[in-house]
């Protein structure tokens, strides 16, 4: 690894995305030969494009991140009452992991939605959800708009509360890479093509089932539904849970037809209305 010393930070960055891509897949892959909910190649349709958006995903999302955690953190640094933040930072770390998990659940549920209520903002959820078969890699299709928003939504109550510390040049905030590293992997999860089914667990985590439900376009009555990426109960909470016991989608993807070049997805949502599954144009 010396060579990895002297080269270019975007070198090392593609080079920790390879190592990571390729931990995920010998987890995923052999589950989705073994329990698969979809008979479909390994290589099923787009599945090159889904692979550059994995690159993509990685490394351009914190471009649009950096600058606004910045600006909102220092705005939100004195909104708070100094007593709470310093009682928050002395919790134990499970506390404070549990904590942010359910509050940083709370803002990309509503992160979520909002991508597909506001149709500026559907614009770039559409092309995750253009996928029309499902598996671990379809977690990575996503706008890096469509992939910043929600996570910013998620981070703001964690910086509000205290449960998140605004970046420092002396000290990293390992929480906040903690709460990522689980919700990323836990979306390789949601959207594997995977038969599995967890009883009553299904109430408290999220599953394929849970999130193959978000991703139907079988008909009007069933989309829309099942924002949250962890936590269920948050659908239930909100009114937009939907999970029968016996039955998958049959159908995915939308209704307006998707570029599939990878240039056109990243520009298409700045000049084209796309509507959503079902529905017809507002």
């Amino acid at each position: 690894m010396d060579f990895l010393q002297n080269a270019p930070s975007f070198v090392i960055d593609v080079f920790r995305l390879s190592l990571w891509l390729l931990i995920i897949m010998v987890i995923f892959a052999p589950l989705e030969v073994l329990w698969p909910l979809h008979r479909q190649a390994f290589f099923r349709k787009a599945w090159l494009t889904d692979l550059s958006y994995f690159f993509l995903s990685g490394l351009l999302p914190k471009f649009f991140l950096v600058l606004p955690m910045a600006f909102i953190t220092l705005w939100l640094r004195d909104l708070m009452p100094v007593e709470l933040h310093r009682y928050v930072s002395e919790l134990p770390l499970w506390a404070r992991f549990a904590a942010a998990m359910v509050v940083g659940e709370f803002g990309t549920y509503w992160g979520h939605r909002w991508m597909h209520e506001i149709p500026f903002l559907w614009r770039f959820h559409a092309i995750h959800h253009s996928a029309e078969q499902i598996d671990w890699l379809v977690n990575t299709r996503a706008h890096p708009i469509d992939l910043a928003l929600p996570r910013l939504c998620g981070f703001v109550p964690m910086f509000l509360l205290g449960l998140a510390q605004p970046p420092a040049a002396d000290q990293v905030d390992l929480l906040p890479l903690l709460v990522t590293l689980v919700g990323t992997v836990w979306g390789f999860f949601i959207h594997a093509n995977l038969r599995w089914r967890f009883g009553c667990l299904e109430w408290f985590i999220s599953t394929p089932a849970f999130h193959h439900w978000h991703h139907t376009k079988d008909n009007l009555h069933v989309i829309n539904k099942n924002y949250a990426a962890m936590l269920p109960w948050m659908d239930k909470l909100f009114g937009t849970y939907y999970l029968p016991k016996d039955a998958w989608p049959k159908r995915y993807g939308i209704d307006t037809p998707m570029t599939p070049s990878l240039l056109k997805q990243m520009l298409q949502p700045f000049y084209r209305q796309i509507k959503p599954s079902g529905q017809p144009k507002g």
